[in-house]
């Protein structure tokens, strides 16, 4: 079992050397290795099957800490975000129970005391049933009412998952980036990329071609956003172009925030941030802000009026990996695994005021430098996906952690999340035999409906959704390939490209989290074939600062 566990983690941190910007010779080396490896994980695997279950996430571990508890979860996410005002009223309402440290610098520096007092609230809130109403029972409700309402939904739900389990998808791949996919979003008919190659591309969805390369970033593009059209007929106004004007921020390596003009093809404004960007997204409150991260740990704000920087705050220690806001309220995360929670206040100076920050000890989702966090918030939920096989959900008001299975194996890899028409789409990918997949569970309940999968599915590093007028889903994923899924009808005769399947395994509740999981491991590559034996079976999470990472690390190397 001790092989299969270090087969496991050489695999792992090969998946994060092979999407890294650069890469010396003995890391190709390393790399070269790959089929060698998951060709002995195999075998081992095989040997261990049988009256044995293969090593995986039910019953694996020295004391069965990754067990299901299905009893205990934690209750269903909110079936939809509330308002701007009842988010900022349930805040007040919760400092009574948590209050935030004055800077989240002071919070990561005050020691084992506060980490302690926050682990303690890591909880599970205990529901009657899966499907209970978040927005609260009705006291005069009758035990037959919620049977009924309950059988309705459970109704609700497997028709859900039949039409899934049916659907179709046709597959078009966009040709032209040179190198990795590192962020995606959707604008009308347009999908708009970015690339490690140091390019945004503009493409036309209905011909899949090609529409627009917008040069000009001299380091790989690691992030970008589009503002609402509202703002983007302000900008456009000031700069005399047509009112229908789209505009796209991208973020690089290069510490700039271009601001491009779509159908000119243009950088109308560049914003030099003196810091690799590492994450961005636009808040779209009062006059407008530009919300930046850096590899430093570093947020920034800068007005959208002025595009002059509001507020510069040292927020977390390692980069920040990932910026999102909901209505009056902004969350970062970063590499060490630490979430924060910021309210726009809309003004002209300092407009971000910190409301929370949990650290990696209390999120687990810390896996030292070059470490992957992606985050999607939901109410008073922020969904986390962070290279690992499970998706973690964080109650950012009380610290409060549960955990949703995304892959049958501790092998599988979680690199991003994202939020559609009812559905949670996480990706995944397995490290020992290179299977990739989109897993699909349903809102607000998180549960599990279907896998879509094709032959030789690439790694999916970057999503991007929207719906049809006809209200059919359209997606595109990046990452080794970048490309575009248009659903089909699923009572047609036209043969889709994409394969739909059911995990039984992945039938699950939400888990409550307990305490520090034992898959939390190093991503940094260490042959330690030899190592073990000359260091008296010194652990095998032995750290290399300098060999691991993930693209968004390295690409600011």
């Amino acid at each position: 079992m001790g092989e299969v566990r270090k087969l496991q983690k050489k695999l792992r941190q090969i998946g994060n050397l092979e999407i890294k910007i650069t890469l010396t010779p003995e890391e190709r080396f390393k790399i070269s290795r790959k089929a060698e490896l998951r060709s002995r994980l195999a075998e081992l695997q095989l040997q261990l099957s049988g009256p044995q279950q293969t090593l995986g996430i039910v019953g694996d571990g020295k004391k069965e800490k990754m067990k299901r508890q299905v009893e205990d979860a934690p209750e269903a996410l909110p079936s939809q975000t509330p308002p701007a005002s009842k988010i900022l009223k349930g805040e007040e309402e919760s400092k009574a129970q948590a209050t935030p440290a004055p800077a989240a610098r002071q919070r990561e520096t005050e020691g084992g005391a506060e980490i302690g007092r926050q682990r303690e609230k890591i909880q599970t809130a205990k529901v009657s049933d899966r499907c209970r109403d978040v927005s609260g029972g009705c006291p005069a409700c009758t035990d037959s009412d919620k049977d009924q309402q309950l059988q309705q939904e459970e109704a609700e739900f497997t028709s859900l998952k039949a039409s899934w389990e049916k659907a179709k998808f046709r597959l078009r791949l966009l040709e032209g980036h040179n190198d990795i996919v590192t962020c995606v979003v959707a604008v009308d008919n347009l999908v708009i990329s970015g690339s490690r190659d140091t390019t945004v591309k503009v493409w036309h969805v209905p011909t899949a071609t090609e529409h627009k390369n917008l040069g000009g970033h001299t380091g790989g593009v690691t992030c970008l956003s589009a503002p609402p059209p509202e703002y983007c007929k302000r900008l456009a106004w000031s700069l005399s172009l047509s009112d229908k004007e789209r505009f796209i921020l991208s973020g690089s390596a290069d510490c700039y925030v271009k601001i491009w003009a779509l159908s000119i093809g243009q950088c109308v404004k560049s914003i030099y941030t003196f810091n690799a960007v590492t994450a961005l997204c636009f808040a779209p409150e009062g006059d407008g802000y530009i919300i930046t991260g850096s590899d430093g740990g570093k947020v920034q704000a800068w007005s959208w009026h002025t595009f002059e920087n509001c507020q510069s705050i040292n927020a977390h220690q390692e980069a920040v990996t990932s910026i999102q806001s909901q209505g009056p309220l902004v969350f970062s995360s970063s590499a060490e695994g630490g979430v924060s929670v910021w309210e726009n206040r809309c003004l002209d100076r300092d407009p971000l005021r910190l409301l929370h920050h949990w650290s990696g000890q209390v999120t687990g989702c810390g896996g030292g430098p070059g470490g992957r966090l992606t985050l999607s918030p939901r109410g008073d939920r922020v969904l986390l996906a962070y290279g690992r096989a499970w998706l973690k959900i964080l109650n950012w008001r009380t610290g409060t952690m549960s955990r949703l299975t995304n892959h049958s194996s501790i092998t599988g890899v979680t690199d991003c999340v994202h939020q559609t028409a009812g559905l949670l789409i996480g990706s995944c990918y397995d490290l020992a035999n290179g299977e990739s997949t989109l897993n699909l569970f349903s809102l607000p309940q998180c549960r599990y409906l279907a896998s879509l999968t094709w032959p030789e599915a690439p790694r999916i590093l970057c999503f991007a959704a929207w719906t049809t007028g006809s209200g059919d889903h359209r997606w595109v994923t990046g990452g080794h390939d970048l490309i575009v899924w248009e659903q089909l009808p699923s009572s047609g005769k036209q043969r889709g490209d994409v394969t739909a399947k059911r995990d039984s395994r992945l039938d699950s509740l939400l888990e409550s989290e307990g305490d520090t999981e034992d898959d939390e491991e190093t991503d940094d590559y260490e042959d330690d074939d030899d190592k073990d034996e000359r260091k008296d079976g010194r652990s095998d999470n032995v750290e290399d600062g300098e060999s691991g990472g993930s693209w968004l690390r390295c690409v600011l190397q």
